[in-house]
């Protein structure tokens, strides 16, 4: 606001220099008025182009304004008060109210008047009546008090702001907080929480084993290689979730179809569920994805296959991938011929009950801009968890 003020000043002061100079006394009087435009015109120019510069320097030291104030009256006097150096002289308690308050604007407006008395009383007026000598003076105050009020609103306003970007970013780290507690819930949810309790079932089979009155010991062996099998697949995802969580951004990609046939073999091995898969009927080059990307994608199969063994009561899961290269879209199915989804079951109602399976899928597909669909399938029987990622950006609509 203040270098708008000075805009108008140097504005007001090029139009009424030439009055200024043609009205002044030749020899010293020309002289003193021409350095007085100089001063007050470059002044007036540097703080207009470059106030972040000079602008802290005036609000610093009032004497700069009182001194290109003292120089403006000389113009004022030589060119007269009926000419655009008095906006010039009005601006001047205006710019004191919003750089230094009411006491400023009582300051600048007193001198600006006085100075403006001085101006008229110095010149010859036949027909001036005393309320046109007060106008100019009373317009001086009026400047200042909208100065210091403006200054009031302004500071309002700047203190108003402070607090909404701080709420937004207290906001923001709360948001993030969220996310990153909602992203390791989903982790330890889908990896180390299921393999402890595949321990702890391990476990129990063989303590149940040992307790027979005439243990078999390769059975015993067998269920103790189980437990230790479990155990370690517990600790490799307990170091993978740590190592994710310290990994750089810029990691390396993933081949999101081989890893996928493989954790769908070691599925079928681990939990002797029948699982087949099928890899896309195209010749396809290596799809390599970033490993953000991939880690959800693999996870959400995952879990699609250990719903459909823990809570399905299925024969079979079969897991199928395609590319769509026209479309650009790698599509993922998982299809279990198991007992199918409850009726009326929402991902709310599942929130609610303790069941964070497909509510954590849900949200590791929109955190890859993925779609998931989840439903009966193309079967009677069974549920079919069906995965599209677009493999190129969406295009903008013209």
């Amino acid at each position: 606001m203040c270098r708008q003020v000075f805009g108008f000043r140097l504005a007001m002061i090029a139009l009424a220099a030439p009055a200024a100079l043609l009205n002044a006394n030749p020899g010293l009087g020309t002289r003193l008025v021409g350095a007085a435009v100089v001063v007050t015109f470059m002044v007036s120019y540097a703080l207009f182009r470059d106030w972040e510069r000079f602008g802290p320097l005036l609000l610093r030291h009032p004497t700069l304004l009182a001194a290109d104030t003292l120089f403006a009256s000389l113009l004022l006097i030589s060119a007269g008060p009926d000419t655009t150096l008095a906006y010039v002289s009005v601006c001047t308690p205006l710019l004191a109210g919003i750089a230094y308050s009411w006491r400023g604007a009582a300051v600048f407006a007193s001198l600006q008047s006085l100075i403006l008395l001085l101006a008229q009383t110095a010149l010859p007026h036949p027909n001036t009546t005393p309320a046109d000598f007060l106008l100019l003076p009373g317009f001086c105050v009026i400047t200042g008090a909208v100065g210091s009020t403006l200054r009031g609103l302004l500071l309002r306003f700047g203190t108003a702001t402070r607090a909404l970007t701080a709420m937004k970013a207290r906001l923001a780290v709360t948001e993030a907080v969220g996310e990153e507690r909602a992203r390791l819930a989903r982790e330890m949810h889908d990896s180390v929480a299921k393999t402890l309790h595949g321990v702890a079932l391990a476990a129990e089979g063989l303590a149940a084993s040992a307790a027979a009155p005439a243990p078999d010991p390769a059975l015993l062996k067998q269920q103790a290689e189980l437990v230790a099998r479990a155990a370690r697949r517990a600790a490799t995802e307990s170091r993978e979730l740590l190592t994710d969580l310290r990994r750089n951004p810029a990691a390396p990609t993933t081949d999101v179809l081989t890893e996928l046939a493989t954790r769908t073999v070691n599925f079928g091995a681990r939990t002797t569920l029948p699982a087949t898969y099928r890899a896309p009927a195209r010749p396809h080059p290596p799809l390599a994805v970033p490993h953000p990307v991939g880690r959800q994608l693999l996870s959400i199969a995952e879990e699609a296959m250990e719903n459909a063994h823990r809570h399905a009561e299925a024969t079979r899961v079969e897991v199928t991938a395609d590319i769509d290269p026209a479309r650009e879209l790698l599509s993922i199915s998982v299809r279990d011929d198991g007992r199918g989804l409850p009726p009326g079951a929402t991902l709310d109602a599942l929130r609610r009950n303790g069941h964070f399976g497909l509510v954590g899928m849900v949200e590791r597909a929109e955190a890859v801009g993925a779609r998931l669909h989840i439903g009966g399938g193309t079967d009677a029987q069974g549920t079919e968890v069906r995965l599209e990622l677009p493999l190129s950006p969406p295009k903008p609509h013209r």
